[in-house]
């Protein structure tokens, strides 16, 4: 009985202490430098694109408290780091700035676990159109800037 004991903490153990030392080994939760400002069509669309697109496409992350936390923590800062690597508002090449109205369009982004945890990031489908006519205008693509 107490051999069984000895392995079930050893189990909990390491269920949370991989993810610990992972977390410590490839990053934890962090906001690099921002290199780029970018020039807004309006006031609205940078305020929608803040609430429901920027803590993943920018390096202007508000963490959440459970972002520290493994094994959660490795998931967040992953799909954070995805978001950046696809398109970041903050960095001179922005990556894909292009298609961000569009997977506003498809219902693509904000994705559904995010919106779980961030309600705020809900976008109306009329809050939803000015953020896709704005990022148009912002970054170009069809019927937008230059």
């Amino acid at each position: 009985m107490k051999r069984k004991i000895w392995i079930l903490i050893a189990i909990l153990v390491a269920l949370f202490l991989i993810p610990a030392v992972l977390t410590f080994a490839f990053g934890g939760p962090t906001n690099p430098p921002v290199q780029n400002q970018v020039s807004w069509d309006s006031p609205t669309t940078k305020d929608l694109f803040y609430r429901a697109c920027a803590d993943c496409h920018s390096n202007e992350t508000q963490w959440p408290w459970y972002s520290n936390i493994p094994p959660v923590s490795l998931l967040v800062v992953r799909d954070v780091n995805e978001g950046r690597e696809k398109f970041n508002i903050s960095q001179p090449n922005m990556g894909e700035a292009e298609d961000a109205a569009e997977a506003v369009m498809e219902g693509e982004m904000p994705p559904n676990i995010y919106l779980l945890m961030h309600p705020s990031a809900r976008l109306t489908d009329a809050e939803k159109q000015q953020l896709i006519d704005g990022l148009l205008k912002t970054f170009g693509g069809e019927g937008g800037g230059d």
